[in-house]
Order: C-alpha cells, then sequence, then structure tokens
C-alpha cells in the first residue's frame, strides 16, 4: 500500500468492485512489461515505488497539509499479462472507474504503455509529459502498443488537442518529424524551467504522464533506456507542482528494479508532490 494512503484490498481489481465514496486519489499500480527494451523490469516498478516512498513524513510543510487527510486510498495492482492490448483495456475501465466517482487516478508503471489507458479514461484536451524520449514511432519493431509509440498513440485519442513533451532530448528522424506538426510541442532540457507552462493549460482538462527517465540518469539509474543530459530532479518536481492543479489524472512509469532505490524514491516523491500541489490548488 503506498503510504498515507488507506487500502482499497488486495491484489486484482475490477472497476466495479471498489467502493472509493469520499476518495480525492486513487492509487493503481499498472505492472505491464511486454515491449521494454534494452533493460526490462518494469514489473516491479509499483512495488518498489511503494516500498521507498515508506520513509517520506506525512507532513508537508509548503502546503500545510497531511498527506494521510488528502483522501487517498490504493487500489492495489492490476495484475498484467502478455496482451497489450487486452491488458489496456483493462487498465482504463479500472481508471475511468476511478475518474467517474470524481476522484484523480495516480498510476504507479509499468512500462509507459499504460499511459494509454489512463489517457484514455480522463479524455484530457492536453496532455503533459516529461520524457527522454519522443515516443513517436507509428510502430517500434512492428509493435503499435509499444513503449517507444505510446505518445503517437496517445495523439490519435479524439479528445486530445495538444500535447507537451518536456525534457525529450533523444527521437529518430521519423520521429522528429512527427514532433514538428502543430499539436506537439517539444521543449528541450535546458529550457524547461523557463517555459510557460500554465499559459497552454488554463482552462482546459490536463493529464500529467511523468516518464521516470526524463531525469538524468545520475538521479534516476533504474529505468529501461537511460538517456544522459537530462532533469534534474527538482525541475521534475517543480513541473509537477505546475501542472498539479491544472490535471485530472497522473502517471509515473517505466522505473524498475536495477538501483538501490534512488530511482524509485524519486518516483514516490513525485507521487506525493502531485497530490500535494493538486489539494492545495483547488
Amino acid at each position: 500500500m503506498f503510504p498515507g494512503a488507506t487500502d482499497d484490498g488486495e491484489g486484482s481489481h475490477t472497476a466495479d468492485d471498489a467502493d472509493r465514496d469520499g476518495a480525492n486519489f486513487v492509487v493503481v499500480g499498472a505492472p505491464l512489461d511486454v515491449s521494454t527494451t534494452f533493460q526490462p523490469g518494469t514489473r516491479f516498478g509499483p512495488r518498489r515505488i511503494r516500498t521507498f516512498a515508506e520513509p517520506f513524513d506525512d507532513y508537508d510543510h509548503r502546503t500545510d497539509q497531511y498527506f494521510s487527510e488528502l483522501g487517498v486510498e490504493d487500489h492495489g495492482d492490476i495484475r498484467a499479462w502478455d496482451n497489450a492490448k487486452e491488458y489496456l483495456e483493462y487498465l482504463e475501465g479500472t481508471l475511468r472507474g476511478v475518474v467517474w466517482d470524481d476522484a484523480v487516478p495516480l498510476m504507479l508503471g509499468g512500462e509507459h504503455t499504460v499511459s494509454l489507458a489512463g489517457v484514455r479514461a480522463v479524455e484530457p484536451e492536453a496532455v503533459v509529459v516529461l520524457d527522454a524520449h519522443l515516443d513517436l514511432y507509428e510502430a517500434y519493431d512492428g509493435n503499435e502498443l509499444s513503449h517507444a509509440s505510446v505518445t503517437r498513440r496517445i495523439l490519435e485519442e479524439s479528445a486530445v488537442e495538444d500535447v507537451f513533451i518536456l525534457g525529450a532530448r533523444t527521437g529518430s528522424e521519423t520521429e522528429w518529424e512527427r514532433a514538428r506538426a502543430p499539436d506537439v510541442t517539444v521543449v528541450s532540457p535546458e529550457d524547461v524551467a523557463d517555459w510557460p507552462l500554465a499559459d497552454r493549460l488554463d482552462g482546459r482538462d490536463v493529464y500529467l504522464s511523468v516518464d521516470i527517465d526524463a531525469a538524468d540518469p545520475a538521479y534516476a539509474p533504474a529505468t529501461g533506456t537511460r538517456e544522459p543530459f537530462g532533469l534534474e530532479s527538482r525541475e521534475l518536481r517543480d513541473v509537477v507542482r505546475e501542472v498539479a492543479p491544472y490535471a485530472d489524472g497522473f502517471d509515473v512509469v517505466e522505473v524498475n528494479d536495477r538501483d538501490e532505490g534512488q530511482t524509485a524514491a524519486l518516483a514516490g516523491k513525485l507521487v506525493r508532490e502531485f497530490a500535494f500541489a493538486r489539494a492545495d490548488g483547488r
């Protein structure tokens, strides 16, 4: 269970079997790990994020709030299987149930592909993605539901008007060509801190996705495809704080088990920063 949350039960769930009366946020683990390239292990992400969030203090001095008083429930993990299409449909149903209950889903990945289920459930107009990679392949190794194609799939959702990719520093030639279209904005790591993001989000329905590899691998080494020259952890925190008051869904993805816990600790802290800022901003 995520520290400070109340327990919504153990094991796998469906969208219909949870009583979420009064919950403001619902943690959902999505340990999908079927298309991860180079270094797999995202199946362990949700468990590690919960574990390495345990030492954090309940109280947040900046917002004068207690995490345990924000109305956070932990729905547990949605057990993953090998058929990504079927899994995403099942996961979407669970997340849509959270949204229908007027709560904000906080999804713990799992590979980045699970963000597609989050976007489908929330149906935002604008999607903010913190990511080292563009993830704009039409298909990667012939797979349209690869983690390297997730942003391309998100752009195909009818509700989505704009995707803002912050921290991207690599991509194929065809991906950069797709990124020049008016529905995509790419902000380099050097420009993230000064980019006026809030101006693009005011009055819109928003979803925020954090691929942990947006951080420089010095801060987050436990991820499948490390890319140097990334964001500092404080820069990720600042973006999460800025976007949270506008966002009706959040995920942090691509954490694996190949370090001593520093990556999962960063991910867990970003979950808390999102919840504190969303509660404070609303």
